[in-house]
């Protein structure tokens, strides 16, 4: 699955364009290398989001096309 669209999935960010343009200014990574939107994310994975001046480092647990909103937690641990 595309980052961007996994990041709007799993509710880390709200819209993908958003998480679009995170990912292309730099802000998001996949197990330590910086990402492009089109990467590919599978179970497994640690991202790293820079929100400003904190950073959110997550380990990817499942990855599913379409989630419930209270479903969408279960995609990710936080580290």
């Amino acid at each position: 699955m595309r980052l961007d669209k996994y990041l709007k999935v799993s509710r880390l960010i709200k819209r993908r364009t958003v998480a679009n343009e995170a990912c292309d200014s730099g802000r998001v990574a996949i197990n330590g290398k910086p990402a492009k939107a089109s990467a590919n994310v599978k179970e497994g994975d640690i991202l790293s989001i820079s929100f400003g001046n904190k950073e959110v480092k997550v380990e990817v647990l499942d990855v599913q096309e379409t989630v419930k909103k209270d479903e969408a937690k279960e995609l990710f641990r936080y580290l």
